[in-house]
């Protein structure tokens, strides 16, 4: 899996990096019980220093996305992504709500909002 940060992007590095690990688990290009690379491995392979990693993979464990071993390392978890729950929904619901008002406001289409949904969900399942 290839990492690509935009380090003049407003969104911050770390987050950058988790959403980038949490779509290749998405896509299949990580899978379950699949090692990523130490913190130092890491931020040396990409340039970034080794607190902006470990605090995207503090992110990652506490979401349930990797297990962190003493011996074994950084690891995707075994069995898999979390599922979906309450409160995922919630956030979820949440998170999209400011990027819907702005398409509103922009005269986006409630039909072409679901059609780049729609785009971007084949794009995870590998249908594009």
């Amino acid at each position: 899996m290839i990492i690509q940060l935009d380090f003049e992007s407003e969104k911050p590095i770390y987050q950058q990096l988790t959403e980038q690990i949490i779509e290749g688990i998405a896509k299949g290009d990580l899978q379950c019980g699949e090692s990523l690379p130490s913190v130092r491995s890491m931020a040396a392979d990409i340039g970034i220093n080794l607190h902006t990693v470990n605090k995207s993979y503090q992110q990652l464990k506490a979401g349930g996305y990797i297990v962190i071993h003493r011996r074994k390392g950084v690891v995707v978890n075994p069995e898999g992504p979390p599922a979906t729950d309450h409160a995922f929904r919630e956030n979820l619901q949440e998170s999209l709500r400011p990027y819907i008002a702005e398409s509103f406001c922009r005269g986006l289409s409630q039909e072409e909002f679901q059609q780049f949904v729609s785009s971007i969900y084949r794009d995870m399942k590998g249908e594009d």
